[in-house]
């Protein structure tokens, strides 16, 4: 297993880490629970997990019951304004796990500066800072789907000490910004959806073009990507099967981070290869309504790759805390489209995106 340092915290952390969202529902908690030490026995020391999860912190508590508590670091979160909301969500997150402190505990869900503001208003942040003085937590963390350069100046306050982002082949030029900042300023960077939520293993022979003479699949190359950049402490994946967590774990074993020129030459590829799927590069605002394109082409990604139903719908709500309506406030005037670098025909994916909450509400 590749170990990177993370930030300045002083830890050393596995370039694959174990997102707990993705556990087979249709099997038990005890069974599900198998997966964490056999991912320790691998070389995973990362497991990331939320309240919001399903019965994820339940399930790592019987996977932790298993393990050296000295041998892996556990990351958990809360998305409440408050500051005794946080707690609460602390303090039940350490009692479902049967933990004594959480080594990263994010700020949740932040998806706008507006919404870190109201952390810091509510008592959010001096919530988990008083807890990490009683030693409840050991670091804490954001966890955003901010553009990257609103996201670095939320990281530039100094409150947090990691980062938790989406960041893939697909949407990389939107994080850059970010993941840029986290390394001048000495944070630890972990990257979700490193598959692009699953639309990259799903689809391997629309993105073959990301594997290099010596990838052995789509998965390793897309998980070597990220793993690659210099800024990235780890890339968090969900694992529903011991063969998943075989897989990740050889994408990165005895693997050589690629080089700058192999990366730059995967840049353009994605550019030239993909160039009908917006890379979310920013270059289309600010658009004169106030609508953020980039996420509502986020949603077309979503939609063209994974089908036009309520999964496109919760990426809406869950990921981006966006709605269909929003799109509707398009006027049409082009000028989104004038300074695409993709020459994509923004104003027609925007309508689309405007009419699933209809057609899925047909559905029913």
């Amino acid at each position: 297993m590749l170990y990177k340092p993370c930030g300045q915290t002083g830890k050393k952390i596995s370039a694959i880490s174990f997102g707990g969202m993705r556990f087979d529902t249709s099997r038990s908690k005890h069974k599900n629970a198998e997966l964490l030490p056999y991912a320790l026995e691998r070389g995973i020391n990362y497991f990331d997990t939320a309240p919001g999860y399903g019965d994820s912190e339940e399930t790592f508590g019987l996977g932790f019951r298993q393990m050296p508590r000295e041998k892996f670091y556990v990351a958990t979160k809360s998305s409440l304004a408050s500051g005794e909301g946080l707690r609460a969500d602390l303090e039940k997150s350490l009692q479902r796990m049967g933990l004594d402190r959480i080594d990263f505990f994010h700020i949740w869900w932040v998806l706008s500066r507006e919404a870190w503001e109201q952390r810091k208003l509510g008592g959010a942040v001096e919530a988990a800072l008083k807890a990490k003085q009683e030693g409840l937590i050991s670091h804490v963390a954001i966890s955003s789907h901010m553009e990257g350069s609103a996201l670095r100046e939320v990281l530039a306050e100094g409150y947090v000490e990691s980062v938790l982002l989406g960041y893939c082949a697909i949407n990389f030029p939107y994080r850059e910004d970010a993941l840029q900042a986290a390394g001048d300023l000495g944070l630890g960077a972990f990257t979700m959806n490193p598959l692009g939520g699953g639309i990259i293993p799903r689809h391997p022979e629309r993105f073959e073009f990301l594997r290099g003479p010596d990838d052995p699949s789509v998965v390793a190359a897309a998980l070597r990507f990220n793993v690659s950049n210099p800024h990235i402490t780890s890339a968090l994946v969900g694992f529903t099967t011991q063969a998943h967590i075989d897989e990740a774990v050889a994408a990165v074993e005895n693997f050589e981070p690629y080089d700058q020129a192999h990366l730059d030459m995967l840049r353009e590829r994605i550019g030239q290869e993909f160039n009908d799927v917006c890379t979310g590069c920013g270059y289309c605002l600010p658009c004169p309504e106030g609508i953020d394109i980039p996420k509502m082409m986020d949603v077309y990604n979503f939609m063209m790759l994974m089908g036009r139903g309520k999964a496109a719908l919760n990426r809406m709500k869950w990921h981006w805390g966006i709605s269909p309506s929003d799109a509707e406030a398009c006027n049409e005037c082009g000028q989104c489209e004038a300074q695409c670098t993709q020459h994509l025909p923004i104003i027609e994916r925007m309508k689309e995106v405007a009419a699933i909450e209809e057609e899925n509400d047909n559905d029913d």
